[in-house]
């Protein structure tokens, strides 16, 4: 065995503290893993240090269901999102989505330079893809209270919510203005009027935390591990096009366009929000994806928002007709105009060998790059997400807390609006006596959790069914009568039913079912059958009170007449209580229309302010009431 060298205790010493010096050295050098450093100056460092191949790693966002540790270590991927539905797995527990997320993120940390992912899921009315989680009404109902200060506590649950499954950013809100409600996303807009969605941006200081005082107007902010990253969508005109068509054309003025649709993006933007996602539609005939002007000219460097600006889900594809024609020219187009995250979301290679084909032959300079990289980790950096890149399982104890079910069910009794009280303004039918011999409940949406909470709920589309944990109208109804009075549950009752079995009173709960995006445009908006049958048998037979379970107005004159009062409660979520709490005047309504009802859809569109204005229920139409007093 050969002899080690004798090695002086001073050489030791000086071998010692070199070794020391240079960890102390190349940790300093490091400047953007240390957070003591200012924001720019940890941009600037880690952007000096990345490769063309990281930086286009960063702008990629990808679906989880093309997602693993490998991937995300070999091609530098910044963002994973889970698209609607796309989920860890069927009713997966918090833990489980952390250890998938996790998972992700430990490759994300094995890279060269360790820049941790961002994870996005739509979040959009709670942790609406996640089972057991608070479903809170959809901002038509909101829109409906008129009250920031509430919308921004759902903000703060939903971000706890968020928070709880492992997951740091959430597509919300959204602050289309629908002006049409043929329109299959109306239900995801606070209103047709741009003062009262401006009201609602609340949610991004509920989503994000409040700007300290002494911060900067426009700067991306996220206060610590109980926030997430906002997203203010669909940049700009969305719930403006054609007869409400989905991801169409919105023809418009620009004195409009900026009068309607614009406002609540600069109020998003003095709030801090991090990220703005473009809208599928035009706006005159230009596709949003690939509107230089709008984005960069007026949204980065006019109203100065320094966050990010992404894509929606294959977004950059439908610049071409058909979709993904040239996706080349798709890339191009997008980049150019100012998008700095692609939601690509499944063929990422594509995506990656495209961008970069381009900015190696000098179609897309450096500097366009270097601004959506700059962008995307000032949010990433400002979120503390390099200090905190993975998530524990604290936070598990806030997905369907009883205080945020609570909140929601606040939330629901005050969206409902009070829209027929009696037959007479003398003999009001609500609130209901608790006490009666018997009454019947009926209708398709009266004991079906899916269908109250409506799209983007567990599925994309949402769905009929027990989907998630809730109390239906019908339980509501239960819990709240007192318990001598005989509640009979007969979906669809013939006439001779109805009046065989002599009810004080029947509720009426129906209305349309589950969708979302583009499989909800409608060009009738009539409630589907049963529905009507439904109402015309039971309110034909007896006193009779319906509630309308829409993410719209719908066409209800035909059968206003027969009712002896009706309720609109949109789409309420999985807090079914609130509507009992209110038809049983333990608390009375409140709620304004935030949205016009029309008579006939020949009449759409048709806002308030318009000429032509002639409405069945106005614009801020709503009968208030007052609470019973408790004996």
């Amino acid at each position: 065995m050969a002899k080690m060298a004798k090695v002086s205790p001073s050489t030791l010493v000086i071998i010692v503290m070199c070794c020391y010096w240079a960890t102390i050295a190349a940790s300093q050098s490091m400047k953007y893993k240390d957070p003591k450093q200012p924001l720019n100056v940890r941009i600037k460092d880690l952007l000096s240090r990345m490769t063309l191949e990281e930086k286009i790693g960063q702008m990629t966002q990808i679906d989880r269901s093309v997602a693993s540790a490998d991937v995300m270590q070999k091609y530098f991927i910044g963002s994973i999102l889970s698209g609607g539905g796309s989920v860890p797995a069927k009713e997966a527990s918090p833990e489980m989505w952390i250890d998938m997320i996790n998972g992700f993120q430990n490759g994300s940390l094995a890279t060269r330079l360790g820049i941790p992912m961002i994870y996005g899921i739509d979040a959009v009315h709670g942790n609406n893809n996640v089972y057991k989680a608070t479903i809170f009404p959809h901002n038509v109902g909101l829109g409906v209270t008129r009250d920031p200060e509430l919308i921004k506590k759902i903000g703060a649950a939903t971000a706890l919510e968020v928070r709880a499954t492992g997951i740091n950013y959430a597509f919300a809100p959204c602050i289309a203005v629908c002006r049409d409600p043929r329109w299959g996303r109306c239900f995801e807009s606070y209103s047709e009027d741009p003062a009262i969605v401006r009201q609602m941006t609340e949610l991004i200081p509920g989503l994000q935390g409040d700007i300290p005082a002494n911060g900067r107007k426009g700067v991306p902010y996220v206060g610590g591990k109980e926030k997430v990253v906002a997203c203010a969508k669909h940049f700009v005109g969305d719930g403006g096009t054609t007869k409400g068509i989905n991801e169409n054309n919105t023809v418009i003025s620009p004195h409009n366009l900026f009068s309607i649709h614009m406002p609540a993006y600069y109020d998003s933007v003095l709030k801090g929000v991090a990220t703005i996602m473009i809208s599928y539609s035009s706006v005159n005939g230009a596709k949003m994806h690939g509107d230089h002007q709008l984005v960069t000219n007026f949204l980065k460097n006019d109203v100065k928002f320094r966050g990010f600006v992404i894509s929606d889900w294959q977004g950059i594809d439908r610049i071409t007709d058909p979709p993904h024609a040239n996706y080349t020219y798709s890339i191009l187009r997008s980049v150019e105009a100012g998008l700095d995250m692609i939601m690509v979301p499944l063929n990422y290679t594509e995506f990656i060998d495209g961008l970069s084909y381009l900015v190696t032959n000098n179609f897309i300079p450096m500097s366009r790059i270097d601004d959506a990289v700059k962008r995307i980790l000032r949010v990433k950096f400002v979120m503390g997400l390099f200090e905190n890149p993975l998530a524990d399982t604290t936070m598990v104890k806030h997905l369907g807390s009883h205080e945020h079910r609570e909140l929601a069910r606040e939330a629901v009794r005050k969206s409902l609006v009070l829209l027929k009280n009696g037959r007479t303004a003398t003999e009001p039918l609500l609130p209901l006596p608790k006490k009666s011999a018997k009454i019947l409940v009926s209708g398709t949406h009266a004991d079906d959790i899916g269908n109250q909470c409506g799209g983007w709920t567990i599925e994309w589309h949402g769905q009929s069914g027990n989907i998630t944990i809730g109390t239906t109208i019908l339980s509501a109804i239960k819990n709240t009568v007192d318990p001598t009075t005989e509640v009979v549950y007969q979906e669809n009752p013939t006439p001779e039913f109805i009046k065989s079995n002599n009810f004080s009173y029947a509720i009426v709960v129906t209305g349309e079912h589950p969708y979302s995006e583009t499989v909800g445009d409608s060009l009738n908006l009539t409630i589907p059958e049963p529905g009507p049958t439904t109402i015309t048998n039971v309110c034909g037979a007896v006193k009779c009170v319906v509630v309308l379970i829409t993410g719209r107005p719908v066409v209800i004159e035909p059968y206003v007449s027969n009712m002896d009062a009706l309720v609109a409660a949109w789409l309420p979520g999985s807090e079914g209580q609130g509507v009992a709490d209110v038809l049983y005047g333990d608390y009375g309504f409140t709620g304004k229309l935030a949205r016009t009802w029309f008579k006939t859809v020949d009449q759409l569109p048709m806002n308030v302010g318009d000429p032509h204005y002639d409405p069945l229920y106005p614009f801020g139409f709503g009968i208030t009431t007052e609470p019973v007093k408790s004996s």
